[in-house]
């Protein structure tokens, strides 16, 4: 079929959201290193098109709007290599104490680094 599998699209809005905070300068290892975790709570995908196999992607991740409480919103489009858009979603995350497993606030940090 040369087309990617359906279910490698949620890996590759994990890889937008990654890259997104480290270009932000708050990678990953330093909410663990807070003792923070953000698992996901929701996720929505729209497939619009496919992704073949060794096709070069770009995926862009953004974030909308500063939630007050312990959720944030990333959004996903992702192009193909001819700058088509071939699938967009969104995932809520929730952020929670590590040991815990409690819902806890996002820290301001986050929110500074993403802009909002």
């Amino acid at each position: 079929m040369k087309v990617v599998y359906y279910g490698n699209y949620p890996e590759f809005y994990e890889i937008g959201r990654v890259e997104l905070m480290r270009e932000r300068g708050f990678p990953y290892a330093e909410l663990e290193a807070m003792g923070i975790q953000m698992p996901i709570i929701e996720m929505h995908t729209k497939y619009i098109g496919s992704a073949l196999y060794d096709e070069l992607i770009e995926i862009e991740t953004t974030v909308h709007e500063r939630d007050k409480g312990v959720r944030i919103r990333f959004d996903y489009n992702i192009y193909n290599e001819a700058e088509k858009i071939i699938n967009q979603g969104y995932t809520i995350l929730c952020c929670i104490d590590a040991e815990t497993r409690r819902p806890v606030r996002i820290p301001e940090r986050i929110w500074t680094s993403l802009g909002l």
